[in-house]
């Protein structure tokens, strides 16, 4: 595959990594979930409303479902443009969702 086809996919991806990567934002926002504290994404792929500060299943089972949604999408990032390149394009969106959003997400990654 030539650098191009690698970046233009790169691109592609990272663009709908950012779409679900918004949304699941959003309705980690509704439900008062802190998506990136420990454990908390183990816990909501389990089906652990618990997890969330208000609550609203309808909202809980759409943040779900967008959450195995990103890991489909960057599964398929990792078969079309390599793990090293999924990795890069998943921190480059959760780096910019940071910015926009500050720590609603959850506490950043201790540094190594």
């Amino acid at each position: 595959m030539s650098k191009s086809s690698t970046d233009f996919g790169a691109a592609w991806w990272s663009g709908s990594l950012s779409e679900v990567d918004r949304e699941l934002v959003r309705l980690a926002s509704i439900c008062n979930v802190r998506l990136l504290d420990p454990g908390v994404l183990e816990r909501v792929l389990a089906n652990d409303a618990t997890v969330c500060g208000t609550a609203n299943q309808i909202a809980f089972d759409k943040l779900r479902n967008m959450l195995m949604m990103h890991y489909t999408i960057r599964s398929r990032a990792v078969d079309s443009i390599g793990e090293a390149g999924a990795t890069a394009v998943v921190q480059s969106v959760v780096q910019d969702l940071r910015k926009k959003f500050g720590d609603v997400l959850g506490a950043p990654p201790p540094a190594v």
